[in-house]
C-alpha cells in the first residue's frame, strides 16, 4: 500500500496539494482525475520524490518516503510521463534498456526481459531499431511503457499516458492497458482528464479538486451518490455529446 497523509505542496502562492490524504491499495489500479491544476501530476511527482511536500507524509509499504534511499526506491517504480518522454537520440531498444544496462545487467538478461515486454505490449521486434521520430504515437507509448516496466517494478505511475493520441489509437491502447494491468497485478496510479478512460481502467477513481480529494470509488458510486455538487457537475461535463443524441426524446 501507498499511504499519503496530509500532504501539502505550494508553488509560490499557488496551492497544488492542500492537506491531501489517500490510501492506494496494493495490486490495484487507482486513477486520479480532475480539472487542470487540481494537483494530479504534482501528487505523482511527490510519490517519486521529484517534488518535496512541505507538510505531511508519504509511506510505501509502511515506511516513510524520506526514510528510503530514493535511487533504490525509484528502481521499484516505473514512471510514464506525458507524451512518453523518450530520448530522441536513442533508438527504441536503447530507450527501454538504458537503466538496466547502467545497472550492469548481462546482455542475455536484457534480451530475455525485452522479449517478455515485446510480447506483453504486442510491439513488433522490428520497432526496436527505430528512433522515436520514426515510431507512431501508439508505438512510442508502448516503448515508454516497456521502459517503465524494464526493471519489473512494484509500482507503476502513469501521467496522462494516452493524452496525446488520436481517439482510435487511444481506444485500442486503453483496451491493451487494462489487459496489461490485470496480468501484471502491480500497484498502478494513473492520471487522466478523461472520465471514460478512468472508468475503463480503474479499480478505484479518485476525483480531485484544488489539491484535495473530493470523492473516491467506482464511477457508478460517484454518479449515484455525489459527495458534493462539483462531482455531479464534473461528471455531467464529461459526458460525450453522442450520449445525449442516443437518448430517447
Amino acid at each position: 500500500m501507498i499511504r499519503i497523509d496530509g500532504v501539502s505542496k505550494c508553488y509560490g502562492d499557488t496551492v497544488a496539494l492542500d492537506g491531501l490524504s489517500l490510501d492506494i491499495d496494493a495490486g490495484g489500479t487507482t486513477v486520479l482525475i480532475g480539472p487542470s491544476g487540481c494537483g494530479k501530476s504534482t501528487l505523482l511527482r511527490c510519490l517519486l520524490g521529484l517534488v518535496q511536500a512541505e507538510r505531511g507524509e508519504i509511506c510505501f509499504g509502511g515506511r516513510r518516503l524520506q526514510d528510503h534511499d530514493l535511487l533504490t526506491l525509484r528502481r521499484r517504480i516505473g514512471y510514464v510521463v506525458q507524451q512518453g518522454g523518450l530520448f530522441p537520440h536513442l533508438d527504441a531498444r536503447s530507450n527501454v534498456t538504458l537503466v538496466a544496462a547502467w545497472l550492469g545487467w548481462s546482455s542475455e538478461r536484457i534480451a530475455a526481459r525485452l522479449d517478455e515486454l515485446l510480447a506483453l505490449t504486442r510491439l513488433p521486434a522490428a520497432a526496436m531499431v527505430r528512433f522515436p521520430a520514426e515510431l507512431s504515437g501508439g508505438q512510442q507509448q508502448r516503448v515508454s511503457l516497456m521502459r517503465a516496466l524494464m526493471l519489473d517494478p512494484d509500482y507503476l505511475l502513469l501521467d496522462e499516458p494516452l493524452g496525446a493520441l488520436d481517439p482510435m489509437i487511444r481506444h485500442d491502447l486503453q483496451i491493451e492497458l487494462r489487459d496489461i494491468f490485470g496480468r501484471l497485478g502491480k500497484t498502478v496510479v494513473l492520471v487522466t482528464h478523461d472520465l471514460h478512460e478512468a472508468a475503463w481502467l480503474a479499480d478505484r477513481i479518485v476525483l480531485m479538486r484544488a489539491g484535495r480529494v473530493v470523492q473516491q470509488g467506482r464511477l457508478d458510486e460517484l454518479i449515484r451518490a455525489p459527495a458534493e455538487p462539483f462531482v455531479e457537475a464534473f461528471i455531467r461535463a464529461q459526458r460525450s455529446p453522442l450520449d445525449s443524441l442516443a437518448e430517447p426524446h
